[in-house]
């Protein structure tokens, strides 16, 4: 019995030493060690009818937020960054159908997204002049 309870307080340590040292790495971690660590990347396929997605569900958005009748053209260019989901920078061309003569007019949207819990949420945006 005495090998038994020696064996298991063994594994409990070495367990408990491989978190501690796994723990420690995540806590001390250098952001500068990592280039990609917050920062925002191109999106290099603005094309991808994933970010299309994110594009619309943005000017659905716009359209609830100005009270407008805006209608997705096209992505401009965009940019994400990974955070506790992922954050997409759009810049999107909507034409302005609220208007008259209607117009194309760019915004800048951040789009965060986590895909797991199925949530989205446009948290800015501002128009911009190209």
């Amino acid at each position: 019995m005495t090998k038994r309870v020696f064996s298991l307080d063994l594994f409990t340590f070495l367990l408990l030493a491989g978190l501690f040292a796994h723990l420690s790495h995540l806590l001390l971690a250098d952001p500068d060690d990592n280039p990609n660590y917050g920062a925002y990347h191109p999106i290099q396929d603005i094309h991808d009818p994933h970010v299309i997605e994110i594009a619309e569900f943005a000017v659905s958005e716009l359209n609830k937020e100005l009270r407008k009748k805006l209608v997705f053209q096209s992505v401009v260019r965009g940019e994400s960054q990974v955070v506790a989901g992922q954050n997409y920078k759009l810049v999107v061309a909507v034409k302005d159908e609220s208007s008259y003569p209607t117009s194309t007019v760019n915004y800048e949207c951040v789009v965060w997204e986590k895909v797991w819990l199925k949530f989205r949420k446009l948290t800015s945006f501002h128009e911009v002049k190209t």
